[in-house]
């Protein structure tokens, strides 16, 4: 108990620091000058902002030379911009997704996240996007609809239960009512230094047939045997 106390403690303080790092760095505070009013190393940071572009304040040049840091910050800013051109040269390459790409890009999706070992249809993930795509190819590919999905919640101590059913339902739109009761994550043994990493915890998409044979263990077998398919053509 003194162990799961704790936790909730300290993933709620660490929220709190990056909260109050964030707006630090908008003001154009340095790493190290963060690291001095918060006690968070720099390597956090640096893992936290490193999308983020930069622009050193009056106290920042006050306090290092202007050259080296100067040329730190170019560096930095050119990588933020090259990201984003790479980003968008990527997007072009690709162009416009086909039905039959979607297809595939579920059977792909599926094969990593979803259920095999028993004959039911659940895909599982904590990325919105990756659920939002699962419903898609559910939808499009599978012939279901919204009153074919339930979805489950995988949370810890610290994530806010209804918040986080609020947040899942609007970003499916599964209506609240199909959500089943969530699971909290008791265990005392998670390493600490993972916090925060699932505000909304992991969502589980289910699929029920609703009286129709097709879309249950005849579902289940038919995605099997496209993934069979697919891999044994590889």
């Amino acid at each position: 108990m003194i162990e799961l106390i704790y936790y909730v403690w300290y993933t709620s303080s660490m929220n709190k620091r990056k909260e109050r790092a964030t707006q630090l760095r908008k003001k154009g505070y340095s790493y190290g000058m963060i690291v001095e009013k918060l006690g968070i190393s720099k390597s956090t940071l640096s893992c936290w902002f490193k999308d983020l572009p930069f622009t050193p304040n009056k106290n920042v040049i006050e306090r290092i030379k202007q050259g080296p840091f100067k040329s730190g910050q170019l560096r930095h800013n050119q990588r933020v911009k090259n990201t984003i051109i790479i980003k968008k040269a990527a997007k072009k390459e690709l162009g416009k997704i086909s039905k039959r790409d979607l297809w595939m890009l579920g059977i792909g999706l599926y094969i990593g996240e979803g259920s095999k070992a028993y004959e039911t249809v659940q895909i599982i993930n904590s990325d919105p996007e990756v659920i939002k795509l699962a419903i898609r190819w559910f939808k499009y590919i599978c012939g279901l609809t919204n009153d074919n999905m339930t979805i489950t919640l995988h949370l810890y101590p610290d994530n806010n239960v209804k918040k986080c059913i609020q947040y899942w339902s609007k970003t499916t739109r599964i209506p609240i009512k199909q959500f089943r009761k969530e699971h909290i994550d008791l265990r005392t043994n998670k390493t600490i230094n993972k916090n925060r990493a699932l505000p909304y915890g992991t969502a589980r998409v289910s699929i029920i047939s609703n009286g129709n044979p097709d879309f249950g263990v005849n579902l289940h077998r038919k995605v099997i045997g496209w993934i069979e398919s697919s891999l044994g053509q590889i």
